[in-house]
């Protein structure tokens, strides 16, 4: 739980696209003040703090060879760059948390940087799976839904606003992608 005094900016206050943003991740918020269901989405986004991917990236590494060892390597490389990508982005947007600009919200969960936007965790989730799904397709039900989860869990827990997780999909889409198209499976495999 965040002690933290909120900040009120007049540029979260305008606009009734930003309205809905807040509306959204107020009741989102209140929806997690429900014991078991903070419980659940703070474990989901420790998770995502990155041991779910490191774990199966070992995973791959040690049971499918080679192909595992290429799939981890090409999903650690995605992983660093998009943490590079993400920092300078929430230094550059320098966008508050919504538990510091928005009454009513309160951070369930620590968390691990100052800034809001974009959704570092979300932004990981998304280039991790756009790789691995590459690689394992049947994987798909597992990491859609993890990742899925990541992203709502940001919300829930007060850290992050809906359009936070909404530009961190894309973002780590587009870096999933280009991260495929630069360094294509079959290179990696021969």
């Amino acid at each position: 739980m965040s002690t933290l005094p909120p900040l009120h900016t007049p540029e979260l206050s305008n606009g009734p696209r930003l309205a809905i943003d807040r509306r959204i991740c107020v009741a989102a918020n209140h929806w997690g003040a429900r014991r078991a269901v903070g419980v659940f989405f703070g474990l989901v986004s420790r998770l995502g703090d990155g041991v779910f991917w490191y774990s199966l990236m070992l995973a791959l590494a040690l049971f499918d060879g080679r192909r595992g060892l290429a799939a981890a390597a090409q999903m650690a490389i995605t992983g660093l760059t998009a943490l590079l990508l993400y920092r300078v982005l929430k230094r550059w947007t320098r966008r508050p948390r919504p538990f510091r600009a928005c009454p009513g919200v309160i951070a369930h969960v620590p968390p691990l940087d100052e800034f809001s936007f974009p959704s570092g965790h979300t932004l990981q989730a998304v280039s991790f799976t756009v790789v691995a799904l590459a690689w394992y397709p049947l994987l798909a039900p597992l990491l859609l839904t993890f990742t899925a989860l990541v992203g709502a869990s940001r919300v829930i827990l007060g850290l992050h606003y809906p359009s936070d997780v909404i530009a961190a999909t894309a973002i780590g889409g587009a870096l999933g992608s280009l991260s495929l198209w630069l360094l294509p499976l079959m290179h990696w495999m021969h």
